[in-house]
């Protein structure tokens, strides 16, 4: 990452969460592109493919068709996705902020809670913001991300949270329900075990 790159990024301001809409599926095409073949997750719901592992992604490629399919369909927030994902993985998080944020902003599922986990993380290089990670990640629960149904009753259980007043909110009854909602998503053994360990600490 070049020095003014490095520099852009830094003083970028987070996307406001006042900015994130609720995401419609209907709005945006589903056709199967090459950066989908290419970049799209296998855990994201909203895929239009199977997906692949980052081990498995060549970024160089995956990075030439997501360029491409957003040049094709710049409002697509799966496509804006994938290619910052790319670039995410490649360690280029100046060029892929962009795409980051456009995602976002659409209220992208997978966005929110991969954003809000960077933001949790500080993974991009940046100084974390568990507060506006927090939030991201408890709108990716409320949008049925199974990441954030677990994730954001497990990182409020261990604390990640404290100290935070503006958002998120941390409510009971709300991360029981959320809780309740992923045990609804999966039949397999260890996310259901998951799901009860979490929830008798929520119930504790």
């Amino acid at each position: 990452m070049s020095l003014a790159l490095a520099a852009l990024l830094l003083q970028s301001a987070p996307v406001s969460v006042d900015e994130i809409v609720v995401y419609d599926r209907a709005a945006y095409a589903r056709e199967v592109t090459d950066c989908d073949r290419q970049a799209g997750h296998p855990d994201d719901p909203e895929a239009v493919t199977a997906g692949l592992s980052r081990s498995e992604m060549n970024l160089q490629a995956a990075i030439a068709a997501c360029l491409a399919a957003v040049e094709a369909d710049p409002v697509n927030p799966r496509l804006n996705y994938q290619l910052a994902r790319a670039y995410g993985y490649s360690g280029l998080h100046a060029e892929g902020q962009p795409y980051r944020d456009a995602a976002l902003r659409a209220g992208y599922p997978q966005s929110l809670f991969v954003v809000g986990y960077i933001r949790l993380t500080g993974w991009d290089g940046r100084d974390a913001d568990p507060c506006y990670g927090a939030e991201l990640i408890r709108r990716s629960a409320e949008a049925g991300r199974f990441a954030g149904l677990v994730g954001f009753p497990h990182y409020a259980l261990e604390g990640a949270f404290e100290g935070c007043e503006t958002y998120p909110v941390i409510d009971q009854a709300e991360m029981l329900g959320f809780l309740d909602r992923a045990a609804a998503q999966t039949t397999d053994f260890y996310r259901s075990m998951l799901v009860t360990h979490l929830r008798a600490r929520v119930e504790g």
